[in-house]
């Protein structure tokens, strides 16, 4: 292993993370604010791969289709925030968690209706298709380099908006204590409604701008849903501070066990054994450290309620 290796191995952690970054983010402050387990939120990151690719595909303009698909999801999840979500506020996580996994296979059904069963193509404009050279004898995708400034720049700006804004004041005073904020005078219907189309248009983002790296297929939510839930543990349930540290170490840690983890191994194992022993061992080193977080802070690195 030498510094270029490692270094685009860290881009790759950095790129990953930053975008369970944008898919935590959203799922947090729902959970931490209405304390709902909403299961359908990686259905709302289908949604928007899915209306990225479509209105790209119509106009020709990747910027006009993530830009589309950011809007149309958002609507779509004020729409579900208004008519069925809100009805489930005051019962227990058990009926959120039916009701939320019954949204799944609803909306899996219906994009299968709208869109067909197969995989749909979400293209690269030219000019993002290409690699560059980021240090001496390292080429790397401009596209995931993109990924990385975008997920930064959408970082700092929800860090602006929660911590130097009223709207943010208000949404820190409701993941702490949602009966004071209540008794303060804050809209918390209204404020939920706008924390859910923040968090769907987030996942949307995280849907349209990964579409272009995996398939855009009818339940493809549902897996990186899991590392969502593991980055909101890992950081701490209704901090933004807490998604973003636990994303970048789950996306790092992920992206270190399916690269360095086998060649390590191959050096004490026989590259069979090596091969097989690796992947296996790669795929539970997250909930490891999810496990070693929770032993040593039971709350979550930064949590909201600390």
């Amino acid at each position: 292993m030498d510094f270029v290796f490692l270094t685009e191995q860290s881009l790759n952690g950095l790129q990953f993370g930053l975008m369970l970054f944008l898919l935590a983010a959203g799922l947090t402050l729902v959970f931490g604010i209405m304390d709902m387990i909403n299961l359908a939120h990686g259905s709302l990151y289908m949604t928007g791969a899915y209306l990225a690719a479509a209105l790209t595909t119509y106009s020709g303009s990747f910027l006009l289709g993530v830009g589309g698909s950011l809007a149309g999801t958002a609507v779509i999840g004020v729409l579900l925030e208004v008519t069925l979500l809100r009805t489930l506020y005051e019962r227990d996580h058990l009926s959120q968690v039916l009701a939320t996994f019954a949204l799944i296979l609803i909306l899996n059904e219906f994009v299968r209706l709208i869109w067909g069963p197969q995989p749909v193509a979400l293209n690269l404009p030219e000019a993002l298709s290409g690699p560059v050279e980021v240090i001496p004898g390292l080429t790397y995708p401009i596209y995931r380099l993109l990924i990385i400034a975008v997920g930064i720049a959408v970082a700092l700006l929800l860090y602006f908006l929660v911590s130097h804004t009223r709207a943010g004041m208000w949404v820190r005073a409701g993941a702490s204590n949602r009966e004071m904020a209540m008794a303060m005078g804050v809209n918390v219907r209204g404020l939920f409604t706008a924390v859910f189309a923040v968090g769907a248009a987030l996942s949307a983002l995280a849907g349209a701008m990964l579409g272009p790296l995996l398939a855009v297929q009818v339940g493809m939510g549902e897996s990186i849903l899991i590392l969502a839930f593991v980055v909101i543990v890992v950081g701490g349930i209704g901090s933004i501070r807490g998604a973003f540290v636990g994303a970048i170490l789950v996306g790092v840690v992920d992206t270190v066990g399916r690269t360095i983890l086998p060649m390590t191994l191959r050096e004490v194992f026989s590259p069979q054994v090596a091969s097989n022993l690796g992947p296996a061992l790669a795929s539970i080193l997250i909930y490891i450290l999810m496990a070693g977080v929770l032993f040593w802070r039971p709350q979550g690195l930064f949590p909201a309620r600390g």
